[in-house]
């Protein structure tokens, strides 16, 4: 049934467009251009749709070619969330490459597998635009087929609100909202992990755990760190206490502390003060440990 009949040209653009995004989103030198985004639409917001709807529904008594491109916006908005979604449980997050390239593996896939799907089709069958028909198809599907009166206008309507929503959608892409000013402050054991903390003690014997800043404020911030042990400070070096760091500087190092009270499951608060609010901790963290006598 194959013979020597052309790849669909349908398929071969979306295999196309599929190449360009990575390419303009990997590329440093075309990943500040402006098709970056358009092809960055098309990827999240119709290709893979369209080439599942192609897998799914290979031949042309299937779906017309307006109800394709419909069915292709919706499959694909329910794609790329879905995606996102899987990438959060696995250990590459929802992050760009990650999310490009499932994208982009899925719509390449799906191609593959709607072009094997035709094959087995008879030519006269199998939904197919070649560069011959394109034009004629064009025609027939949107303005033939959308006919007059009230399907008309609802076709219109439509076609209007899917411009409007990608309109929208291209303009949060291009005005992004500024990032929330923010300060991690966090912990880690021994061995610079969030586990295995020392809550272990002895009177008189010192402990230590990894105490993090990092600045997301925007500006230069002067802070202040103290470590309370069941609300009583303990002393720090002048240089752990009064930390200052500008825009995205961080400071990660080892604090040293000597729990002096005896007591069973009291708080150790670390806590961080800004510049601007002395009184109230900006961010704090703790851990419940245990100090036992000198034996």
């Amino acid at each position: 049934m194959t013979g020597n009949r052309q790849f669909s040209l349908d398929l071969l653009i979306v295999a196309a467009l599929v190449v360009l995004t990575d390419i303009f989103v990997l590329v440093p030198p075309l990943s500040g251009s402006f098709l970056r985004t358009v092809l960055g639409l098309l990827l999240v917001l119709f290709l893979p749709g369209y080439a599942l709807t192609a897998a799914l529904l290979p031949a042309k008594k299937d779906l017309e070619g307006i109800e394709r491109a419909l069915l292709s916006l919706g499959l694909s908005i329910a794609i790329t969330p879905l995606m996102g979604f899987g990438m959060n449980y696995t250990s590459w997050g929802i992050r760009e490459i990650p999310v490009l390239a499932g994208l982009s593996a899925f719509t390449l896939l799906s191609c593959g597998a709607a072009y094997y799907r035709r094959s087995r089709l008879p030519e006269t069958e199998a939904f197919n635009i070649t560069g011959e028909t394109f034009t004629s198809t064009l025609k027939t599907e949107i303005l033939e087929e959308i006919g007059y009166g009230t399907s008309k206008a609802f076709a219109a309507l439509l076609i209007i609100s899917i411009l409007a929503s990608l309109g929208s959608l291209a303009y949060v892409i291009g005005n992004p909202r500024g990032e929330e000013p923010f300060t991690e402050f966090y912990i880690l054991g021994p061995d610079r992990v969030a586990e295995n903390y020392p809550t272990e003690y002895t009177q008189g014997n010192s402990g230590t755990v990894i105490v993090g800043v990092k600045n997301h404020e925007h500006r230069n911030v002067d802070y202040t760190m103290e470590v309370r042990l069941e609300n009583h400070s303990m002393p720090l070096p002048e240089d752990q206490k009064y930390i200052s760091l500008g825009h995205n500087e961080s400071l990660e190092e080892p604090v040293t502390f000597t729990p002096s009270v005896e007591g069973n499951n009291m708080k150790l608060e670390f806590l961080l003060f800004n510049e601007t609010e002395k009184s109230i901790p900006y961010r704090n963290t703790h851990l419940w440990i245990n100090v036992t006598k000198e034996t």
